[in-house]
């Protein structure tokens, strides 16, 4: 059997056309021989001018003499223009031979460079692979048909490659081709995934902050990142975390939404503290031994009275603080937070202002390193592109995420009868675009109070599993059973999921206030989005997207 880098892919789910490249990966491992070694998702980057190109390998294969075979992967139908083979996106004809050209003689060049050849002695091939789409005219396709393989001959597909790329003799070359693909396959655990669920998800980031970040010398090591969404902040976190308990020390990790705290809780390796502001705050009182009571008015106003009167106590004092979703912190809660650090303790605070939709004022820390990071390694470019034409011109978002493909969709209501209808709507598009139950959220965009899909169980024949507002004996929220999440904007913040349905959206004017939640909103969907506003608001958000 061929080999597979990287390894774990047998143990991933994943939807759409993602568990259709995983479902290829099983079928090459089954049917090469281990002459081969496939490489799934390599992302490539190259610089031209001031402009940076940005793609996906779908797969390519090295056989042992360190010759390669890049395979494009297209599903469903494709157009056959006279250009050629097209993939149609947004009503957007790309052509497949355009791209796959430059996608190999980027990766030609990139490798010329990396291991010291002349352009011309990298032997590299090419293949598309549709195994939804009988190609009717493969001489005008734009590709050699030998270099085709469609839906008529899909079950040759290893055949092929090996015509194209036979096992060949050993060489030395190989080790130095594995070395550089291997070098350019980033992979950083992605905390931000679904509410109590204890799942990984694998991204690659590019130059990302769990990488970068942590190489700065800082002393004292104080340092405030301000990120926007995908950034990897979170998974910043993680690494500061998992490397204190490596090394025999104590981390605090403390956000504001109790969501991301149980998530992160599960997730994170023991020996360590990771909770929300107020559940620390019901920490810091329990161990003074006093018991908060949360039937009273004001009930978490005098919670954090209580725990800020109290002095520190010596098991409360940390070898690492980091603080996720610092824009939610008032200064008074940040210095309450900050008290708990040892004085040579690393201490990382993690915002993003344009998630502040609590109207929190920014802490003033002086002396501390500023880091910015601008870049969305995680939402699809056009949610990004989207996003941007909300923002001030003096904001900007660099859309780094390999999804180029997904198409932002509108739907429109009037009254709750159509909101409903079109929230049903939304998922169907979901499922029928491969999307299972477990990947996809229904996030509103007010909150539990205000919203009137967050009412409902059940929506036809789709089960909601929202927050019902109690907690159990071990202090977990209670959700009601259903098969699709349901949650608040507000709740939701600091997570992800591959197929976000944004609904009641309602705005006025499209002030400060809107673009902020939009901007939750949207960036916790990692695939497929699609937004479900009031008829006003859906035609400025169409205009936004240009028609």
């Amino acid at each position: 059997m061929a080999h597979i880098i990287p390894d774990g892919w047998e143990n991933l789910q994943r939807s759409g056309p993602a568990q259709r490249e995983l479902e290829t990966l099983a079928r090459l491992k089954k049917a090469l021989p281990d002459d081969y070694t496939v490489y799934h998702a390599i992302h490539w980057t190259n610089i031209e001018g001031r402009h940076a190109i940005h793609g996906e390998i779908d797969f390519v294969i090295v056989n042992r003499g360190g010759d390669l075979l890049v395979i494009e992967q297209k599903t469903g139908a494709l157009d056959e223009t006279a250009q050629g083979l097209a993939k149609r996106h947004a009503g957007k004809a790309q052509l497949l031979p355009v791209q796959m050209a430059l996608t190999a003689d980027t990766l030609r060049a990139k490798l010329a460079r990396g291991l010291g050849l002349d352009s011309a002695d990298v032997r590299l091939d090419h293949l598309l692979y549709c195994p939804d789409h009988r190609v009717l005219a493969p001489t005008t396709a734009g590709l050699s048909p030998e270099r085709i393989v469609d839906a008529s001959r899909r079950d040759t597909l290893a055949a092929v490659i090996r015509d194209i790329l036979p096992a060949g003799e050993p060489s030395p070359r190989q080790a130095r081709v594995d070395h550089f693909l291997r070098d350019i396959i980033r992979l950083e655990t992605d905390v931000s995934a679904l509410i109590g669920q204890a799942r990984a998800w694998v991204t690659r980031l590019a130059g990302g902050l769990a990488h970068w970040a942590r190489q700065l010398d800082i002393v004292p090591y104080r340092l405030r990142v301000t990120g926007t969404a995908g950034s990897g902040k979170t998974q910043l976190a993680l690494a500061e975390y998992r490397d204190a308990i490596d090394h025999g020390k104590r981390p605090l990790y403390v956000c504001f939404n109790r969501p991301l705290a149980d998530h992160f809780n599960h997730i994170a390796p023991a020996g360590g503290l990771a909770v929300s502001f107020h559940m620390l705050c019901d920490r810091l009182l329990r161990h003074a031994g006093r018991s908060p009571d949360f039937s009273q008015p004001r009930a978490f106003e005098q919670l954090v009275d209580d725990a800020g009167a109290l002095a520190v106590p010596p098991d409360f004092m940390f070898d690492t603080v980091i603080v996720d979703e610092g824009q939610d912190f008032n200064a008074r809660w940040g210095g309450m937070v900050l008290r708990l650090a040892r004085p040579d303790a690393r201490v990382v605070w993690l915002e993003d202002p344009m998630q502040n939709l609590y109207g929190h004022l920014p802490p003033e820390m002086p002396g501390w390193v500023r880091l910015r990071a601008q870049s969305n390694f995680r939402s699809p470019r056009p949610v990004v592109n989207l996003l941007q034409s909300l923002l001030p011109d003096d904001i900007r978002i660099d859309a780094q995420a390999p999804i180029t493909d997904s198409d932002v969709e509108v739907l429109s209501y009037h009254d709750e009868d159509s909101l409903l209808l079109a929230v049903k709507q939304g998922i169907r598009k979901c499922y029928s675009d491969g999307f299972r139950a477990d990947d996809i959220a229904v996030i509103s965009y007010h909150g539990h109070q205000r919203s009137r899909v967050l009412a409902h169980d059940r929506l036809g024949p789709h089960g909601l599993r929202r927050f019902t507002g109690s907690y159990d004996l071990l202090g977990l929220p209670v959700y009601t059973n259903g098969d699709i999440l349901a949650e608040s904007v507000y709740r939701f913040k600091g997570q992800s999921i591959p197929a976000v349905i944004f609904t009641e959206i309602d705005f006025e004017t499209l002030d400060e206030r809107a673009i902020r939640k939009l901007f939750v909103g949207a960036t916790r969907a990692t695939l497929k989005l699609i937004l479900i506003a009031t008829e006003p608001a859906a035609a400025t958000l169409r205009q936004k997207l240009g028609g």
